[in-house]
């Protein structure tokens, strides 16, 4: 591992009390320019990182620890790819340079990783609730002097999961809760909906921030007034927030005691707000303005969807480093979704797209340009994506919604009630399905095979390359089809001539790629090329494999299966989802009710949660890559034959 230069306060740091213990408040701005550039030096190199969100908290992170007797007092951060300081402050300094590589620390915060990640976090707007509880359980305990501190982003305040937490902590009226708003007005993709335009609101009106600043400062600090001060205070900024924003303040209407907007980059203002919002009890929320890249030039001025996780770049150029193939490359699976869609609308009047903000993400936004009144992108709000999409289907519209499978978990209950009890015709269109990668855990999409093929009404399916993609976005929009799941990876397909004229399949068919008479391996998805070579590494052995493409789990080819079980007293199945409730349990339940019997080997995610690595060491890891497939019809077959490859090696 390459070693990194750190600045001279930051190489006395390892955890928080040395930042609170060995320095003073006016070193606190030369201690955030180095943990930034330390962050600039190290992901710059090994790239595979979010970038853009860390550096726009650098000053807030430094504030929270310097203020705050972390860990006693607890600190919640939303989403996490904006955790970085924080993780560079608390004791992982010198492993930060492992970020997201396998066997390294994670890319978000992770309670088994360390005492000061209180929360294990992934997917947005957790926080609020996460921390409510928190504090909750000790005043519980009797520890009411212990602080609570939830760090969220504009963008994951849109989320019903915010609102909801937000919503309760101003009943717990006890609860010592201080939400920290990092408003940037950018989360991956441009923020949408009514709270930005009200954040936007409360930001641009210098009317109320000047007058609201000059009476502050008139008063002085509450506390040296007495409770009769505090309460004119009160009244004073509740009348300036009614009567200058012509609205009331939507967080004082719940309850919460609201402070802001205050520079988010100025780090000795925030850690001298910050003490003093420790002696206020009850909730309270801190609306800090900050700039996602902040501090380096080529992330503030260039495109920050592009900067949010750029790769490896020149540190002193701001260019991003891109490998030039050799020979033309297949596309993304999403880059395919993306102009697919726009092809199927422009002959199809009724498809639309939707997404929860992630437009550039899973490449809805080649049709957002193309047909703006058809693309809704309506912030991160999953169980509204599939509600909303319900709604238009009830109208006659073929909604495509595109959801990481990872996030779609969180719209089970609406899929169940709201679109499959209807029969209605949504199409789930499931992105980064399966091992993901460098996220994680908590963004592999592992477990949407099982949830969905329990759902009455609901077609599951997976391609095993582009054009089955195309053809089952063509089929799922067909009159009448009802509730349609697609699921399809991260990453590159296999085809790069891959623009096939669309066709309907059959729902429930699969199709025989390869004959055999020895085994028969059944495939689901895009594993189904990593069984194309295993057969093609095995062609000198004599083994005569036979492979099925499935296409579909539910429903399932029946007739395929039995002729399967009819020949074949081997069989393998191959998924990059949970062994659990997944494809092969579909297959062995069909052996099962159709009194066959077989030795069958499942291929899959086993049952627990996959950490960080490359697709491919996970897919290795898991045991369903062409070397994995390789090894099982080796062993059940009683091979002793080298492939070509153990040949030459040996």
């Amino acid at each position: 591992m390459a070693e990194y230069k750190t600045g001279p306060f930051l190489e006395q740091i390892n955890l928080p009390e040395d930042l609170r213990e060995k320095f003073g408040i006016d070193d606190l701005p030369q201690i955030s320019e180095e943990v930034r550039q330390y962050i600039v030096d190290v992901i710059s190199e090994i790239g595979n990182s979010h970038f853009g969100a860390s550096l726009g908290v650098v000053e807030l992170t430094v504030a929270l620890h310097y203020a705050f007797n972390t860990p006693y007092d607890q600190l919640v951060w939303d989403v996490g790819h904006q955790a970085y300081g924080h993780k560079i402050l608390t004791g992982r300094k010198d492993s930060f340079p492992t970020n997201r590589i396998k066997g390294g620390i994670s890319g978000f915060p992770k309670r088994s990783e360390s005492h000061y990640d209180t929360f294990g976090v992934g997917h947005s707007s957790t926080s609020i609730s996460a921390a409510l509880g928190m504090a909750v359980a000790n005043n519980y305990k009797g520890e009411k002097e212990r602080q609570h501190i939830a760090v969220i982003g504009d963008g994951a305040m849109t989320a019903g999961l915010a609102f909801e937490g937000l919503n309760h902590a101003g009943f717990e009226k006890d609860a010592n809760l201080l939400v920290v708003l990092n408003d940037n007005c950018m989360s991956i993709d441009p923020n949408v909906g009514a709270l930005k335009e009200y954040l936007t609101d409360i930001t641009t009106s210098h009317t109320y921030n000047k007058v609201k600043d000059e009476v502050w400062n008139l008063l002085g600090k509450v506390s040296k007034f007495g409770p009769d001060a505090q309460s004119v205070a009160s009244k004073i900024s509740t009348a300036l927030k009614g009567s200058l924003l012509k609205q009331s303040n939507l967080f004082e209407s719940l309850n919460f005691r609201y402070f802001g907007p205050v520079d988010g980059h100025d780090v000795i203002g925030l850690a001298k707000v910050m003490e003093d919002l420790k002696d206020i009890p009850g909730p309270k929320i801190l609306h800090c303005i900050t700039r996602k890249g902040a501090g380096y030039k080529f992330s503030e001025e260039g495109n920050p969807t592009q900067w949010h996780a750029p790769g490896v770049f020149n540190k002193d150029t701001g260019e991003i480093v891109k490998v030039v193939p050799k020979s033309p490359q297949p596309p993304k699976y999403q880059e395919v979704f993306g102009h697919s869609i726009v092809e199927l609308a422009e002959e199809n009047e009724k498809v639309m797209g939707i997404t929860p903000a992630m437009p550039s993400g899973c490449s809805l936004n080649i049709m957002m340009k193309a047909m703006p009144k058809r693309t809704f992108d309506v912030g991160i709000a999953e169980q509204h994506a599939v509600t909303f999409s319900a709604g238009l289907a009830t109208q006659g519209m073929v909604p495509f919604c595109n959801i990481y499978s990872s996030f779609m978990q969180r719209a089970f209950d609406q899929v169940l009630h709201d679109v499959a009890l209807q029969n209605l015709n949504v199409v789930f269109c499931l992105d980064r399905a399966g091992l993901v990668g460098a996220d994680g855990a908590t963004h592999h999409g592992a477990y949407d095979i099982a949830y969905m093929r329990c759902i009455p009404n609901m077609t599951v399916s997976a391609p095993m390359n582009e054009s089955e993609l195309r053809d089952l976005m063509y089929t799922a929009q067909l009159e009448n089809m009802g509730p349609f799941s697609i699921r399809y990876p991260r990453g590159k397909g296999v085809m790069t001539e891959w623009k096939t004229s669309m066709k309907a399949i059959k729902v429930g068919t699969g199709r025989k790629v390869t004959s055999g008479q020895d085994i028969a391996i059944l495939s689901l998805g895009h594993p189904g090329n990593f069984v194309q070579e295993a057969i093609k590494e095995l062609k000198t052995s004599g083994a005569s494999i036979a492979h099925y493409d499935m296409r579909f789990v539910k429903p399932i080819d029946e007739t395929m299966l039995h002729e399967v079980f009819s020949k074949f007293d081997k069989v393998i199945t191959v998924e990059d989802g949970c062994l659990m409730g997944g494809f092969g349990s579909a297959v062995i339940e069909f052996m099962v009710d159709q009194l066959y019997t077989a030795e069958i080997v499942r291929l899959g995610i086993p049952d627990e949660y996959i950490h960080h690595g490359t697709q491919q060491e996970l897919w290795e890891d898991c045991g369903f890559d062409t070397k994995s497939i390789v090894k099982t019809i080796k062993t059940m077959l009683n091979l002793e034959i080298k492939t070509e490859k153990e040949a030459a090696n040996s």
